[in-house]
């Protein structure tokens, strides 16, 4: 009838739980039974993240012949009572247990929350009842659970003594309740001490006798009322078989108390107080236990109020009920939920940080570190936000990205699509003044063709620079890349071949030499077009295996989510790179050799001047592309591309157009020979 004591231990847990309170002390007997509740009970506590503050173990019975140790256990005792952290004690045992935890309480209330078990009986005898339990204000109980049965009180109210029949044991009670003595015959009695029978058991303080129904008591009455269902059952089964009143006397006075087993497993009935009482699977029928606050008075009386109840097998959601309305706090406490941890939680935005050497409720708080969170009280570990937010500057939520690209409306975006129009024109414009003094010297020199394929070339330059502003869609990713590829391998290849062709003419005059042949636009144009290949194939594999794609980057920058190019397959991406910076550096050595190679048009110290400029650009693009981060990365490389477009257009065509403009005199054959001489 009485319910599994592990329920109780999960209430402890969850009482404990719901008040927050992690830094417990423990009290317990110290017997067998107390050994088995604290095994029982702190793997379960540190299962919850709970911690014992200290175990104090409370002797059933006081040794005042050995002071020593008395004084150590009180020393102890006193200590343990003075945590400031702990203000929440367990207290486990049975009635004296809780006497002597009074006893050693006798030179101060430390004022903490008790929170007793099932064990222990607050009904004091007539020796205990002078006892002060104000300590023990707004203690917290468990109980067995009871209900008050109808006309209960009323059976208690009318009860007399009925001494004169002999009943010892409510002689002696009485007596000892109402500290009287029944008169004896012969034995001489004072007036004021003499039992009257009259004396009220409603007039006695609640520690000597209680007026409503205990647990223990009402699990008497339900298993009285079980017995007799059992035995009703048993009466009606074998009234089938037996006619005879005797007959089914005496089987009934014949049963055995095993007999009635298979019937009391399949009671199941309502008592007067309208509960349902049956067994469980278990052979069980406890329904769980009550919660009371205990309330003390100035007159040594108390009060205990229901504030709730524990059912591990109710419904969910009715496992655990507490009213917290309903509790009376210590009075140091001032009626404010009560304090129990090891140091003050940590608020969002930090981490707990374990403290070497003490329990793990015992920790310092440390911010979250950069990129992390923490939304709640006390948490092991900050946590990342999703990947389109960001932590907010206190690091306690999470804020959405804002989605970013290199736009034309966007101050930077407007300045760099101006800077490459006003090179495409001004390329323009150099392309109209060599086609309209096509047949100068100055412009007939290393190659006509060749010089107006490399200001197509340098034009498409400029243009493909624009291919880098606006948000990325699937075409722009797919020419992006590419046509910047191809593109620049044919400028440089253009570059490439004016310093050959300056090469193969120098060694071209010497007597007998081969390479006769090879002065012209034949050598220009295969070396153009096989170098331009080579990058188109390039290119073409790579659009045809794993071509580049619209793709978010949402880890490089903290606050926003960069709309980008995913390039593909690395690996041709950095070929098609390579390629272009081989092409450079033959481009730039070529022309380092032969600037000093004699001949009025020989544009060798141009070209070495520009591809030296065209390689310091790149080479500062790849630290500087590598260390910028989101939209910025764009705008670096749409630099670089208009920075050594620029450099190639103005070392090479910048002092031809200052002759063809502004020195005309100087664009003839005879003028530029004798300037050689």
């Amino acid at each position: 009838m009485v319910p599994n004591e592990t329920h109780q231990y999960k209430g402890l847990i969850l009482l404990l739980k719901h008040f927050g309170w992690t830094w417990v002390g423990l009290f317990a007997v110290n017997n067998d039974r107390g050994e088995y509740f604290l095994q029982t009970l702190e793997p379960l506590l540190s299962q919850n993240r709970i911690c014992s503050a200290f175990t104090q173990r409370v002797p059933q019975l006081p040794r005042f012949d050995k002071w020593g140790d008395l004084y150590a256990m009180l020393k102890s005792f006193y200590v343990s009572c003075t945590d400031v952290k702990a203000n929440t004690f367990i207290l486990y045992g049975d009635v004296l247990t809780i006497m002597w935890v009074r006893f050693l309480l006798f030179a101060r209330d430390p004022g903490k929350v008790w929170i007793m078990t099932t064990q222990i009986d607050l009904t004091l005898s007539g020796l205990q009842r002078n006892w002060d339990l104000q300590p023990f204000q707004g203690a917290i109980s468990f109980t067995i659970h009871s209900e008050d049965l109808p006309g209960f009180k009323e059976f208690l109210q009318s009860r007399k003594p009925y001494w004169t029949q002999g009943n010892g044991f409510v002689k002696n009670f009485w007596e000892q309740a109402f500290d009287c003595i029944f008169p004896k015959p012969g034995v001489p009695v004072e007036v004021n001490e003499t039992c009257t029978g009259e004396e009220r058991l409603e007039n006695l303080p609640w520690p000597q006798f209680e007026m409503g129904v205990t647990g223990h008591s009402y699990n008497i009455y339900n298993a009285v009322f079980a017995v007799a269902h059992a035995l009703h059952a048993v009466y009606s089964v074998r009234s089938k078989h037996r006619a005879e009143i005797g007959s089914k006397r005496s089987e009934l006075l014949s049963l055995q108390p095993w007999q009635l087993h298979p019937f009391l497993q399949a009671v199941s009935f309502n008592n007067s107080a309208g509960e349902s009482i049956f067994f469980h699977d278990k052979r069980k029928a406890g329904n769980g236990f009550d919660i009371v606050n205990m309330v003390t008075f100035p007159n040594k009386s108390l009060f205990q109020v229901k504030i709730g109840r524990v059912d591990l097998k109710a419904p969910e959601g009715k496992a655990f009920i507490l009213n917290e309305d309903l509790i009376v706090w210590h009075a140091s406490f001032n009626q404010v939920l009560p304090v129990s941890v090891c140091n003050s939680c940590c608020s969002p935005g930090h981490q707990k940080k374990r403290k070497e050497g003490e329990k793990f409720c015992c920790y310092d708080c440390a911010p979250c570190p950069e990129g992390k969170i923490s939304d709640q009280n006390d948490m092991d570990d900050c946590f990342k936000c999703p990947e389109d937010q960001y932590p907010n500057s206190n690091k306690t939520g999470c804020i959405s990205k804002t989605i970013t690209f290199l736009s034309y409306e966007e101050p930077l975006g407007i300045s760099l699509a101006s800077i490459a129009l006003s090179f495409s024109t001004l390329t323009i414009l150099v392309f109209l003044v060599f086609v309209k003094h096509r047949d100068t010297p100055i412009v007939k020199a290393n190659n006509r063709d060749l010089t107006y394929t490399l200001l197509i070339s340098l034009l498409l330059c400029f243009q493909s620079s624009l291919l880098f502003l606006g948000k990325p869609g699937d075409m722009a990713c797919f020419l992006r890349q590419p046509s910047f590829g191809i593109i620049f391998s044919m400028a440089v290849s253009c570059v490439l071949a004016k310093t050959i062709t300056v090469v193969v003419a120098f060694m071209a005059t010497k007597p007998g030499s081969s390479l006769r042949k090879w002065v012209g636009k034949r050598l220009a144009n295969t070396i153009v077009l096989s170098c331009s290949l080579i990058q188109a194939s390039l290119c073409t594999l790579w659009l045809a295996t794993s071509p580049p794609f619209p793709d978010l980057d949402m880890h490089s920058l903290m606050e926003e989510i960069t709309v980008q190019c995913n390039e593909g397959s690395v690996t041709l991406f950095s070929c098609v790179l390579g390629y272009l910076g081989l092409l450079a550096s033959l481009s730039f050595l070529s022309a380092f050799l032969a600037r000093k190679l004699p001949g009025s048009f020989n544009e060798a110290k141009f070209i070495t001047f520009s591809m030296l400029l065209f390689c310091s650009v790149w080479l500062s693009f790849v630290p500087t592309y590598l260390s910028t981060k989101g939209k910025y990365m764009v705008m670096v490389e749409i630099f670089s591309i208009l920075a050594s477009s620029a450099g190639l257009l103005g070392c090479i065509f910048a002092p031809k157009c200052y002759i063809i403009i502004f020195r005309p005199e100087l664009n003839n054959k005879e003028q530029l020979i004798r300037r050689k001489n």
